[in-house]
């Protein structure tokens, strides 16, 4: 699957630049912590208040500004910002994903946004590797990651302490030795929460449209995810010749 990886990866950090633009914008960085927090309670969230946590001078460019907000909270955190009334003052927050980060988010609001690019980062990365990850490759390729490079809140030593602790604390994650490894080895696998969650479809989606391209542009990692929707066996459609077009319905936010 090294194809669908290398494709998957090349561009994984696309959003980081978008939501650098707002994290490191002192103007709209404190709505992202703030649309976080509502989202954990599964609030409304209107624009005035959102419009209360930036400057005053600052109110006319950010309906200007707004679309990138929105497209940042998509993008960075699979979130969807929609309007749900016709006056476009009161929005609700959609979960794309599905994950609802519970449990992870304490502390300061400097670490919110990064704790979730983890928590995505690494989900992925175990779809893409096969549904399972060394714990040395794993180390790698968060050493290596751009968005955690980027950060100026957290390292890899606390980033990789939130994933081997926090994440299978609360089974994002499970970790554990590698069947019969002689010396031992250990690997982590999704855990039965982001099971719960989420799915390798919607992680797929998401990941293409990270990419700016549509899911069946990574066929293999497409066939997996569709077999796992529709609840076959795991190579059911190559062994049987039939071809995985089946139509995904997917929503990138709208201009509205």
């Amino acid at each position: 699957m090294a194809s669908s990886q290398d494709s998957c990866c090349s561009k994984f950090t696309n959003f980081s630049h978008i939501l650098q633009d707002v994290l490191l914008n002192p103007k709209l960085c404190k709505l992202v912590p703030f649309l976080l927090h509502k989202y954990q309670k599964k609030e409304l969230v209107t624009m005035k208040e959102m419009l209360h946590l930036v400057p005053h001078d600052y109110h006319n460019d950010f309906y200007l500004n707004f679309w990138k907000l929105r497209e940042s909270v998509h993008l960075g955190f699979g979130i969807d910002i929609r309007k749900v009334d016709r006056s476009g003052n009161t929005y609700e927050l959609v979960p794309i994903l599905g994950l609802t980060f519970s449990g992870i988010l304490g502390g300061d609001d400097e670490r919110i946004t990064i704790k979730i690019d983890i928590l995505i980062f690494v989900l992925s990365l175990i779809f893409i590797e096969g549904n399972r990850i060394s714990v040395e490759v794993l180390t790698q390729k968060v050493r290596r990651w751009d968005m955690l490079a980027q950060a100026e809140h957290i390292y890899f030593e606390e980033a990789w302490k939130f994933i081997t602790e926090d994440l299978v604390r609360e089974q994002y994650l499970m970790y554990h030795q590698v069947p019969n490894s002689d010396p031992p080895r250990y690997e982590f696998l999704w855990g039965p929460r982001a099971h719960a969650e989420t799915s390798k479809m919607k992680l797929l989606a998401h990941i293409a449209h990270l990419n700016e391209t549509d899911p069946r542009a990574y066929p293999e990692l497409y066939e997996e995810a569709l077999e796992s929707q529709l609840g076959i066996a795991s190579g059911f459609l190559r062994n049987r010749g039939y071809c995985t077009y089946v139509s995904l319905i997917f929503h990138p936010p709208q201009r509205r």
